[in-house]
């Protein structure tokens, strides 16, 4: 089997409440940084949340 193309990244809350979420995406097929709103809990609200790298 082939390995996968797909990164792990950490999506960031924007409202600097520290919150983040885990996603996967392919390099390949999405070259540019992942922007995406969710809901973050902290503030109880939907707000930005944008791709970071993981240490």
């Amino acid at each position: 089997m082939a390995k996968t193309a797909a990164m792990t990244v950490k999506m960031l809350s924007t409202a600097n409440t520290g919150f983040f979420y885990v996603k996967k995406r392919n390099p390949r097929k999405q070259p540019e940084k992942m922007e995406m709103k969710k809901y973050d809990p902290v503030v109880r609200k939907h707000v930005l949340f944008k791709e970071t790298k993981i240490k």
